[in-house]
């Protein structure tokens, strides 16, 4: 996608320095453009824990970059399977609820584990790391390209005008490494010519619908409206929106979904006014080992200083504001379940299928029972 008119991904080999890994710090965006450089297992682990990359596919695509960036560092005299597993084991402790990190630092071990010296080892784990990026671009376009038909079948039925769309959260491009998963099939239609208008709610707590999906969507020239989070009822309501498409961080293989705290409600909120509501997602955000989303999904809580403060720019300075009583307590989950029932169906690269064992597993006939 573009900024400014130029190409960018969300992470990127650095073209004259193949010992540095680059990013978009999305900590200060909208309103600064930071391209920051990972050069250390250290660098890459401070990325995913402190949100300065975010989406379940970009930070699994952070976490192969930090084996690679682990592996640079490394003496000839250790026990590199024992520090492998160390610097996985720091990598997988900074976000609990995405399972694209669990996926991505698993596929890496694998895949290093092939070879015998550190040269070796070194260059499978870059080139696994730009394989999962290589292979995360195409996924998300095919979502976009699965997901393109139910836009065009509602934008053919209103006879060319304006199809809404809510989403909620931010599961753009700059959440995955290109096209995005929500974002694609909206992507998709609009290049196609299709007359799309996206509802960008704010996402409380860090506002990343705000800053980010609005963000992207203005580069790229898509109509948007920010909206609060809690307006997505009233505009279901009456009736000024087509369909609902959001994305997932972690989805049982039954189809209960795991995406940022407030999906559940606006998922409630479609099903009661009968409008559709989708979820689009990479295979490699399905748990093939978890059921029952409510009982065994992780949800994550972090610091109370995201709900108490705001970040935005005041003459022309980032700053941050207090906006509760000083002495007011705060609790920050960051995620919560959206049940299967809920979900009218699941967008993947594969195809769009029912938000059930069975319906995924269609899909994906190759996970057996066994596997889960």
């Amino acid at each position: 996608m573009k900024i400014n008119n130029k190409p960018y991904r969300a992470i990127w080999l650095k073209a004259d320095e193949q010992r540095i890994v680059q990013i978009i710090d999305q900590r200060f965006l909208p309103h600064k453009l930071d391209i920051f450089d990972l050069k250390t297992l250290a660098d890459s682990v401070f990325a995913i824990r402190e949100m300065q990359v975010r989406g379940a596919p970009l930070i699994g695509a952070t976490a192969a970059y930090g084996i690679y960036l682990a592996l640079l560092e490394a003496s000839q005299n250790i026990d590199l399977e024992e520090y492998i597993q160390q610097a996985a084991a720091q990598l997988m402790a900074t976000r609990p609820t995405a399972v694209n990190l669990q996926w991505a630092l698993e596929r890496q071990l694998k895949a290093v584990a092939t070879a015998a010296t550190l040269a070796e080892k070194t260059a499978i784990a870059l080139q696994t790391a730009q394989d999962i990026c290589e292979e995360d671009v195409e996924i998300c376009r095919k979502i976009g390209a699965y997901g393109l038909p139910l836009i065009e079948a509602i934008s053919e039925r209103k006879k060319g005008e304006a199809v809404h769309i809510l989403t909620h959260c931010n599961a753009g491009w700059i959440a995955t490494v290109d096209w995005g998963t929500a974002t694609s099939p909206i992507y998709q239609a609009y290049n196609k010519g299709i007359d799309v208008h996206v509802w960008v709610d704010e996402t409380r707590p860090r506002n990343q619908g705000a800053r980010l999906t609005a963000w992207e969507l203005g580069e790229h020239g898509v109509p948007h409206t920010v909206i609060v989070d809690n307006v997505g009822g009233h505009l279901m309501q009456h009736g000024m929106v087509d369909l609902c498409i959001v994305g997932t961080d972690r989805t049982t293989y039954t189809g209960d979904v795991a995406n940022k705290i407030g999906t559940y409600l606006k998922a409630l909120a479609a099903k009661d006014n009968d409008i559709p509501f989708y979820v689009a997602l990479p295979s490699t955000t399905i748990d093939w080992k978890m059921c029952d989303g409510l009982a065994e999904i992780p949800i994550e809580e972090r610091r109370a200083e995201e709900v108490t403060h705001l970040q935005g720019l005041h003459e022309n300075e980032l700053k941050k504001v207090l906006l509760t009583p000083p002495n007011s307590p705060a609790a920050n989950y960051s995620f919560d379940v959206t049940p299967a029932r809920l979900v009218t169906a699941l967008i993947t690269e594969r195809g769009v299928c029912a938000a059930s064992e069975e319906g995924i597993k269609g899909l994906f006939p190759e996970k057996t029972r066994q596997e889960i």
